[in-house]
């Protein structure tokens, strides 16, 4: 599922749930700490953050619930597919997160991971999750805008 872009970003894995269960607030963009058999596996696109969400321990932000699968050409040093993995930030980004996060209830998910320069990114939003009437509505307007563009297609 890996697709070039023309600004140099080749996207990894989307979290296309992310949009239709929350309302983002900021967008981040994060490195991740990765070790060989990670990032070999994150080149050959087996990645998925659909269910992963960010914690914060100590200072620092976790991703957790991520899943890396294994690397088949590894040997006995492979990797656990769903361990914490630390991000990285700077510090005033991380005390903004944070801060965001304990005093106004918004939670930190991941929505993409993509190679930036060579480099594993991934970006994380700063988001407050989305009521039963609010995706009803998201629904709603979805249906409408396909029947819209089916009418015009057709006139």
């Amino acid at each position: 599922m890996t697709k070039k872009t023309n600004s140099g970003l080749k996207i990894i894995c989307l979290n296309r749930k992310a949009s239709f269960n929350y309302f983002f607030e900021d967008l981040h963009e994060a490195g991740i700490i990765l070790r060989g058999s990670e990032i070999k596996s994150v080149r050959n696109g087996k990645v998925n953050i659909a269910e992963s969400y960010v914690i914060e321990r100590d200072g620092e932000l976790f991703l957790v619930n991520s899943h890396i699968s294994s690397y088949k050409q590894a040997s006995y040093a492979n990797h656990n597919p769903i361990q914490e993995r630390k991000l990285l930030l700077n510090k005033k980004e991380i005390n903004r997160v944070i801060g965001k996060m304990q005093r106004e209830g918004f939670t930190i998910i991941p929505t993409k991971m993509y190679f930036k320069k060579g480099k594993a990114k991934i970006e994380i939003a700063v988001a407050k999750g989305k009521k039963k009437f609010d995706k009803r509505q998201t629904i709603k307007r979805r249906d409408w805008d396909r029947a819209k563009a089916r009418y015009f297609r057709k006139s």
